[in-house]
């Protein structure tokens, strides 16, 4: 399904400040997507992750608070698992990389409380028999291939259902030496005992059928927003469901599924949005928008409505935002919260997956990550060893 959804936009009001290499920008869009805002770098949350041994850099980061409410400033006694996909450990300075840094495929983190500080954070990745650092996930299903490896989806813990930790797995694979010469090839829930975090020594691993491919060779996957939308999660006007978000093609169009947390891996009782109803079907799954990141989230804001973050186009500069009355869409046009490009310090620099992470927000605002990289991953990384990690803005919605 082509179909472009939006609503008109009677006037945009954009101003930029530019103050220590800090972006700070008030926007007023009128008319039917009428929202004002302020948004202003948080250096906080960004300086957290900037580390010289160990953990020192990666990418995805989605936060799933271990108590499983999702909306909701967590409390200084709570616990939220951070994960990453691709890691970098080693032992690094401000200019270089020493010898002997690995990269692996994903590794945790466990945050106490909702404040960035840096006792309040620790990072975890196993060990191969001879010390050295490996995934804490690694593809072990049925339709796996030896060379396989996970870039991890969102997730969150089934509280309403068997309190169970999901997560979603990409299976990835090399397919050629190039910069991006690797393919995703299915898409795997990763069950784990929340006892267990952050080792998680025992895993199930389960193929799902939520990957699709069409005539043209593009793909699709779900998994890469989750929003639990039940009264434990703290939701406002549950409904009981839990609405998994999915993307397909180059246009990164929005599909979106949703099941009962009590059917949650039963896949026969996954519903799919086809645009009017919620059918059975997958292959029926309607584009409700499109220009969105392989990663993003879904909140919901103080004045009901749905926020939809994600990096435009999926590595554009910008971060956006579109707006919804439903889970459902439609969604309207984007507004522009954010540009990333004095991030871009060289042109083989990167930025991708922006989305908010409402359990460490404070009340009225959303955090916001983004990743940067490189398309000449080490070669940079040997003079910038601190460019690939997330950064951080923050979102204050105004009245």
């Amino acid at each position: 399904m082509k179909k472009k959804i939006g609503l008109s936009v009677l006037a945009v009001l954009i101003a930029f400040c530019y103050a220590n290499a800090q972006q700070k920008t008030v926007v007023q869009q009128l008319g039917p997507e009428s929202v004002k805002f302020s948004v202003e770098a948080d250096t906080a949350w960004t300086g957290l992750l900037k580390r010289y041994s160990g953990w020192f850099g990666g990418d995805g980061i989605y936060t799933i608070p271990l108590n499983g409410v999702e909306n909701g400033l967590a409390k200084k006694s709570d616990k939220t698992l951070i994960i990453f996909s691709d890691t970098m450990i080693g032992e690094v300075t401000d200019s270089t990389m020493k010898p002997g840094y690995k990269m692996i495929h994903n590794s945790v983190a466990l945050l106490k409380g909702n404040e960035p500080k840096p006792q309040n954070i620790s990072f975890y990745w196993d060990k191969n028999k001879d010390g050295s650092a490996e995934s804490v996930f690694i593809p072990n299903t049925a339709q796996t291939h030896k060379s396989d490896y996970y870039w991890l989806g969102d997730g969150f813990v089934n509280t309403d259902g068997n309190k169970a930790l999901y997560l979603f797995g990409y299976r990835v694979r090399n397919v050629s030496e190039g910069a991006f010469g690797f393919k995703e090839v299915g898409n795997t829930l990763i069950k784990l005992n929340i006892a267990n975090a952050p080792y998680f020594t025992v895993q199930e691993q389960k193929d799902t059928p939520f990957y699709l491919t069409d005539e043209k060779g593009d793909i699709g996957s779900f998994g890469a927003g989750v929003y639990v939308n039940t009264k434990s999660a703290g939701a406002v006007n549950a409904d009981g469901y839990i609405y998994v978000y999915g993307v397909r093609g180059m246009v990164k169009n929005l599909m979106v599924a949703r099941v009962l947390p009590k059917n949650f891996d039963d896949y026969s009782q996954w519903r799919f949005w086809d645009g009017t109803q919620w059918v059975s079907d997958m292959s029926k799954v309607a584009d409700i928008t499109n220009h969105v990141s392989n990663e993003l989230s879904v909140s919901r804001l103080p004045d009901g409505r749905y926020a939809l973050i994600f990096q435009v186009d999926g590595m554009s500069p910008t971060i956006g935002m579109r707006l919804s009355n439903n889970l459902t869409g439609p969604f309207g046009p984007i507004i522009k919260l954010w540009d990333c490009k004095p991030d871009l310090l060289k042109n083989t620099f990167l930025v991708y997956n922006a989305k908010a992470h409402p359990s460490l927000s404070k009340p009225g605002e959303l955090l916001i990550s983004y990743n940067i990289n490189s398309t000449e991953f080490i070669t940079d990384l040997q003079h910038h060893p601190h460019l690939y990690r997330p950064r951080f803005i923050r979102v204050k919605f105004l009245k």
